[in-house]
């Protein structure tokens, strides 16, 4: 199977583990589980989901494990999307290439929105039946706990917010992405990982760095696409970090520095990944899609 075709058959698995999870619209509240899907379903890269089932063959786990695992890592990459683009953060009108939620609905719906899509991520992890045992479950709640929380993507957002029309130097400015962006990356790899046959030490470590390197490229390349890329193609509005003075890899240390540090990211993930060998091919390929990526 080529990588192209791994990718749509794993998107397409992703897409029905999510509708599967997500409440349907017959159930009340109808308006606030359809704000949901309008959200969740449809549209989106789906790396943190490509990382999990990519992660997730190596460790030999199930089908229906890994699915559970991307579904609740996606819904928590919504829901911060969600609420990102609402007016008290970044206040952009346009997600995925279609109107954010709180244009869509409403800013009330669109906060419930992301609350609901905070729990409903817990649930999928959770549920009956879902190929996770006891263990796992409770080990992939704390992963994506940790990597959601203040020591994680909402700290991280924390810090983006503080850091508005500051200097940040190149180190604040990595640490920042480290836990915004990169925390639910490497805990995308973790969680796949950690849905199968228990791994070693040094794999994890391996992972992780694998993960951190990943993680960080992806921060650096959205910098440029923003600065490179218009809104049609990036499905969201371009521009809108110079636009609202914030510090990125790009007013840093410039572009061409930036593209060069984005390659040099996935070398590294490439070289984290080595001691796997073969079994490591997909997860190279989805490195490879980061750096490159144009939207």
């Amino acid at each position: 199977m080529t990588f192209e075709q791994w990718m749509r058959a794993t998107l397409d698995r992703v897409e029905t583990a999510l509708e599967h999870y997500l409440p349907g619209t017959d159930v009340a509240p109808a308006r606030l589980h359809e704000a949901m899907r309008y959200a969740v379903l449809g549209g989106g890269k789906r790396v943190r989901p490509l990382l999990c089932h990519a992660a997730g063959e190596l460790t030999g786990a199930s089908a229906q494990a890994v699915e559970a695992a991307s579904a609740a890592l996606e819904m928590i990459h919504v829901y911060s999307l969600v609420h990102d683009d609402m007016p008290a953060m970044d206040d952009d009108a346009l997600r995925r290439g279609k109107p954010t939620v709180h244009i869509q609905y409403d800013e009330a719906t669109a906060l419930l929105v992301g609350d609901a899509l905070q729990s409903q991520a817990f649930v999928a992890l959770t549920a009956e039946r879902n190929g996770l045992n006891d263990g796992q479950q409770a080990a992939l709640v704390r992963e994506l706990a940790l990597a959601s929380g203040s020591v994680g993507m909402a700290g991280g957002q924390a810090i983006d917010l503080e850091s508005v029309g500051r200097k940040l130097s190149r180190p604040e400015l990595e640490t920042m992405h480290r836990k915004k962006t990169g925390a639910l990356l490497r805990a995308s790899v973790r969680m796949g990982a950690l849905a199968g046959a228990t791994p070693s030490a040094s794999d994890l470590a391996a992972l992780d760095q694998y993960a951190a390197a990943v993680g960080l490229a992806f921060q650096v390349v959205d910098d440029i696409l923003d600065v490179t890329a218009d809104s049609a193609t990036l499905g969201k509005t371009a521009g809108k970090d110079a636009q609202h003075d914030k510090p990125t890899y790009v007013s840093i240390i410039g572009l061409d520095a930036s593209r060069e540090l984005a390659a040099q990211l996935g070398r590294d993930a490439h070289a984290a990944i080595q001691p796997f060998g073969a079994r490591g091919q997909r997860l190279a390929e989805l490195a490879d899609l980061v750096v490159n990526r144009v939207n």
